[in-house]
């Protein structure tokens, strides 16, 4: 492994972290480029990215630029630094042509799909909604489009039927630092081979939104628990009972038919709320109301009462 080449790293959240660090480790980071700080919570408190956070503790210098395509300042500054590899890890922006040619190598992109499979800003969450079986990390080169570089290696993961976003997006995020390094080495001595993306075997896995959580109870049992599993931990799936926004954090299907309404709350008791659907029924077992702590329903219908017969919207 040639541990002298010059890395220049471009990401944001805390998926980004682990790669950071193992490029930290095995070669030479130059400078970090992250998405600029953004205040956050009630009070509006400056948060920086959780990729700055990592580059502060190392002393790498830190570059925040707010559309890094468009600040000559910026691209001239990474061709003074000269990196054998610009490496992007959930980044948040787009890189143009000028930026992609700099590297003496190549611009290397970890994503966490098998591309060409969920191309996009949320692939994790959109393979457990669409109730895929398969996941994983591709590295791939970097073009002007998104995600439509030239693959190089891909690392697959099952999932598993219990599997949520949060748990799969600690998986990829851990096993792609180390498939990044392998990238990196094998790119280096000339033992991959590029493989072009089939666009007709490609599809989107768009940005998430807070409408995108809404449960239709129209749909069927499998699809219902798979959008629960797929946006937790955030951005969460819900429901509004009598007016009121119900979150839900787990559930699961339920084989049994009933005559009700689709939305129909049927049962309420110690395993869950039980909730006709299109083909069957769900079994909600933890929920969180506005301004309470999520809790299995259980515990909640201790103190409050969810009333069966109710149809949620």
């Amino acid at each position: 492994m040639n541990n002298n080449l010059n890395i220049v790293f471009m990401g944001t959240p805390e998926f980004s972290v682990p790669s950071l660090k193992k490029l930290i480790e095995k070669f030479d980071v130059k400078a970090v480029f992250t998405q600029p700080d953004k205040p956050k919570g009630r009070g509006k408190k400056i948060s920086l990215s959780a990729v700055k956070e990592v580059a502060l503790e190392h002393n790498i210098p830190i570059y925040q630029p707010q559309r890094i395509k468009n600040e000559p300042e910026i691209i001239a500054k990474l061709k003074e630094i000269n990196p054998d590899f610009i490496i992007v890890v959930a980044f948040g922006q787009i890189l143009s042509k000028d930026i992609l040619d700099i590297p003496k190598y190549a611009c290397i992109n970890l994503h966490a799909s098998i591309l060409p499979k969920l191309r996009g800003a949320a692939p994790i969450n959109w393979a457990i909604i669409n109730g895929e079986s398969v996941s994983g990390n591709t590295t791939m080169l970097m073009d002007v489009g998104l995600d439509t570089g030239d693959m190089l290696l891909k690392d697959k993961v099952t999932i598993t039927d219990d599997m949520t976003a949060g748990d799969l997006h600690d998986i990829l995020m851990e096993r792609g630092a180390d498939l990044l390094v392998e990238t990196i080495d094998k790119y280096v001595r000339g033992e991959i081979t590029p493989e072009k993306q089939n666009n007709e075997d490609s599809n989107y896995a768009p940005m998430l939104t807070k409408q995108s959580g809404k449960i239709v109870w129209n749909n069927n049992s499998k699809d219902i628990a798979n959008l629960v599993k797929g946006l937790n931990p955030h951005p969460l799936a819900y429901t509004n009972y009598k007016e009121k926004v119900m979150k839900i954090h787990k559930a699961k299907v339920m084989k049994k038919v009933y005559e009700e309404l689709p939305g129909t709350i049927i049962k309420v008791d110690e395993d869950g709320i039980l909730i006709s659907s299109k083909d069957g029924s769900v079994l909600v077992e933890i929920i969180q109301f506005p301004g309470k702590k999520a809790m299995q329903v259980k515990d909640y219908i201790r103190g409050n009462s969810i009333e069966e017969g109710v149809i949620l919207a």
